[in-house]
């Protein structure tokens, strides 16, 4: 063991070792599950999302793939619609503090 090896034995790590970014697809999806604590309806739909939404995500492909995330980690429920290119989700309500997208 040489003496840098040493010298660096009880250090904690460098800061941008420590504070990883969450993963890409979760930022999107955490604006739109705080956004949706605050909807009064129990059922929200993509062009609700599109509208009255988060403006970071008011595009189509980054609503649906917020809404897919959320579905992924059961924040979001799938409802049937009477029209195939119509998407709408049932909102689950979680009783945590401040909810996260991968909080389960």
């Amino acid at each position: 063991m040489n003496l840098f090896e040493r010298l660096n034995k009880g250090r904690p790590p460098p800061a941008e070792e420590q504070i990883k970014p969450p993963h890409d697809e979760l930022i999107p999806a955490q604006k739109l599950l705080d956004w949706l604590q605050h909807w009064a309806k129990p059922t929200v739909s993509a062009r609700e999302i599109r509208i009255y939404g988060p403006k970071s995500i008011r595009d189509r492909q980054s609503a649906l793939n917020s809404a897919e995330t959320l579905v992924k980690y059961g924040w979001l429920i799938p409802n049937q619609t009477h029209r195939r290119d119509r998407r709408v989700w049932q909102i689950v309500h979680k009783s945590i503090v401040r909810p996260t997208v991968a909080a389960e």
